[in-house]
């Protein structure tokens, strides 16, 4: 199986701030998240934890599987560029991802996927057919994008809406997928 888990809550998740490569580290409450994910997987051996590079979806992965967490770029968060911290309800938007018209440095949607989709492919050629238990830690657009792995692209192609919510999982299974169509 494979589980899939957004970081807990940081203090830019709190404050509506969009949060991308400038985030914090989970606050005490995303520590607590952190804790009953711990208490959520107790019967669970996990035989590999990635994570994306962001402090606070490692702090995540370790303290939800006391595992040492395998460090993946390709898991990395969507690139904000210049939007990055700033209020989501003040940012000039292009369906889910800020105006790159707008903001420098904002990462291309269909490359992030591809990147993503990229890791998912190589974890599936060389552990789908053993039972395994793998936990991935990311990030809200992370677990989107996971999802859309998984259960195929939103007609739209908005990810997000297959998100976790912070500190919350989803379980999936390579043997049970939909045809992907990029």
């Amino acid at each position: 199986m494979i589980y899939v888990i957004r970081h807990g809550q940081t203090d830019l998740n709190k404050d509506g701030r969009l949060q991308g490569r400038l985030g914090l580290p989970l606050n005490e409450y995303g520590i607590k998240q952190a804790e009953c994910l711990k208490d959520k997987f107790k019967n669970i051996k996990f035989d590999f934890v990635f994570s994306s590079p962001q402090e606070r979806a490692i702090q995540t992965a370790e303290i939800a599987t006391g595992t040492k967490a395998i460090i993946d770029t390709r898991l990395d968060v969507f690139d904000l560029g210049e939007a990055d911290r700033l209020k989501k309800d003040e940012v000039k938007m292009v369906g889910v991802v800020p105006d790159s018209s707008v903001y420098k440095g904002v990462e291309e949607i269909h490359s992030y996927i591809k990147r993503v989709f990229y890791f998912m492919d190589e974890l599936k050629v060389e552990f789908a057919k053993r039972e395994l238990n793998i936990l991935l830690s990311g990030h809200k657009c992370t677990t989107g994008c996971i999802g859309a792995y998984f259960e195929g692209m939103p007609q739209d192609g908005n990810i997000l809406r297959l998100s976790s919510d912070n500190g919350e999982y989803k379980a999936y299974d390579f043997n049970r997928m939909h045809d992907i169509n990029l």
